[in-house]
């Protein structure tokens, strides 16, 4: 009888999995942080025998190699892939036997890489699952364009081959497993649903209904921003990673923190939104460890530059450093935990929260956040991504995407500065940013489809808006009737689960100072982590 166990790695939105039979496994495109995995095999009473890549990933830093050094397992590495160090080259057909009954099967899947390789778990000689990787995802495919750009028709192409491929070779009971599509860049689009098998995805997913050109042509079109530091991924990857490092750092105090700052290093505040725009360190940024914490930190921040971690409590600490291992952040330069009083000998400094409602009052004159502020229009500040501001935008707002807004500050207008995204997590980066820029800021935390029933004025056709090139500053930002609030939570850490069960909403916080906190949906980024290990099981 066979096992599969799920593990996710929910702050970057993808998973690895676990399966085998009565005595050993075979962990397939494991987390960096590799203790996790190890207790989940303790804990089934099976031996590791094989650790398996599907390919070299963008996205994270891979914890394949030292998984296999620690547990002696062989090392399965697609054979067109380019790494330097001992492995197991894998042929498409190769099989491996993993317990009794238990084997897997390489098909070569390329698109999402060259190389990429789908592993098909089978019982008996029959396929029960297939392991995806950034290949056939449940609904989606992996994206094709984070290779090299004059490769990105051609895997695009390859990605529907591939597909096509995996739906014409298993049986339709076979269970789709993939790495990515999740939450995760690499997936061409937000994956819909729990799970799925090869006939579902055969009746629901476009790569398999469409023709090779209108797919494609859709698929390229669709494609939106790669974070910034994908570019060390595959390096990183293909090099060989190190063993990682999950003690604590060294603890700062307020003047080492304060030189850090003077230095221009990046102190980062893991507490929730609300609490630090409550009051913070002058110049720390606020990056929640309920979010996607490594997602937009490694986005963000000048790879290399040393970062000091402010948390709550030394869980919220160790966790946040587990998260930014996996993107290869790999030591804080120093730490500290407790209540931000101590953080700092010179005070705490505070901005306010807001709704779209606040901010429709604010454009009509009514009552805004600050008093002074209804004597000059608002500038409204949007950070979405190119690929939402192109669904609908408020009228009059400046557009700079969160990943381009350090090297952008100096485009914001002058004037109080209200930051939006789809639901606050992102815009609390950037009030941050602007912040201890020593802008004025308010930040709306507030699910972005509040915006017009709060009674701005939002538009649906870009007018052919060139938001690389420089902020918009189109008429100002308009209102009429009103509306209400908004937004969702988000959470924290690896886990392993019995039943998946995805979010993407980024929470909304607890009441702040002066300002309403929203209570429903949010950014398509923002996902849930669970804390706690727990096993699902197929089989």
């Amino acid at each position: 009888m066979f096992f599969i166990d799920t593990l996710d790695v929910t702050g970057l939105g993808n998973r690895s999995y676990l399966a085998g039979g009565e005595c050993a496994a075979v962990v397939v495109d494991p987390p960096r942080d590799i203790d996790q995995v190890i207790a989940v095999a303790a804990r089934r009473g099976v031996r590791i025998a094989y650790v398996v890549e599907t390919h070299v990933h963008n996205d994270y830093v891979t914890g394949g190699l030292e998984l296999a050094r620690v547990t002696g397992a062989a090392y399965l590495v697609p054979a067109g892939a380019r790494v330097a160090y001992p492995h197991v080259a894998v042929e498409d057909g190769d099989r491996f036997d993993v317990d009794a009954g238990v084997g897997l099967r390489a098909l070569a899947t390329p698109g999402h890489t060259p190389h990429h390789t789908a592993y098909v778990l089978e019982e008996n000689g029959t396929a029960v699952a297939v392991f995806t990787g950034g290949s056939l995802l449940t609904g989606t495919v992996g994206r094709p364009d984070l290779v090299e750009p004059r490769l990105t028709e051609r895997l695009a192409r390859a990605q529907y081959a591939s597909a096509h491929r995996l739906a014409g070779e298993l049986p339709d009971a076979t269970v789709v497993l993939p790495t990515h599509g999740f939450g995760s860049f690499c997936s061409s689009k937000r994956a819909e649903g729990e799970g799925s098998t090869i006939g579902e995805e055969k009746v629901s997913n476009e790569v398999l209904l469409r023709d090779v050109d209108t797919f494609v042509a859709d698929l390229l079109a669709g494609l939106d921003d790669i974070p910034a530091y994908y570019t060390h991924m595959g390096p990183a990857n293909a090099a060989g990673p190190a063993p990682v490092d999950l003690t604590p750092p060294a603890v700062a105090d307020a003047e080492e923190m304060a030189a850090r700052l003077a230095a221009g290093e990046w102190v980062i505040d893991l507490r929730s939104r609300v609490a630090f725009a409550a009051g913070h360190v002058a110049g720390s940024l606020n990056f929640e460890a309920e979010g996607q914490l490594a997602t937009y930190l490694a986005w963000l921040i000048p790879w290399g530059k040393p970062v000091t971690l402010l948390a709550a409590s030394p869980e919220q600490l160790a966790a946040a450093q587990r998260e930014l291992v996996r993107v290869g952040i790999d030591r804080p330069a120093a730490g500290a935990t407790g209540e931000p009083e101590g953080w700092t000998a010179d005070g705490l400094v505070s901005f306010p929260r807001a709704t779209f409602v606040d901010l429709a009052a604010t454009v009509r004159g009514g009552l805004p956040a600050q008093p002074e502020a209804r004597y000059h229009a608002p500038v409204v500040l949007d950070v979405r991504r190119h690929s939402e501001r192109a669904v609908a935008f408020i009228d009059g707002s400046v557009h700079i995407p969160l990943h381009a807004l350090p090297r952008r500050l100096h485009e914001v207008p002058e004037g109080q500065v209200w930051v939006h995204c789809a639901g606050g997590m992102r815009a609390a980066i950037a009030a941050s940013l602007l912040d201890a820029a020593g802008r004025e800021v308010v930040a709306i935390d507030d699910g972005f489809d509040a915006a017009e029933r709060a009674g701005l004025v939002v538009r649906t056709h870009p007018r052919g808006e060139d938001d690389d090139a420089s902020a918009q500053t189109e008429p100002a930002v308009r209102a009429h009737p009103r509306g209400d609030d908004d937004e969702a939570p988000a959470q924290a850490g690896p886990a392993v689960r019995t039943h998946p069960h995805d979010t993407d909403d980024d929470a909304p916080a607890q009441t702040s100072p002066a300002v309403r906190a929203p209570a429903h949906s949010g950014d398509p980024e923002a996902v849930d982590e669970q804390a706690a290990p727990a096993a699902r099981t197929h089989g």
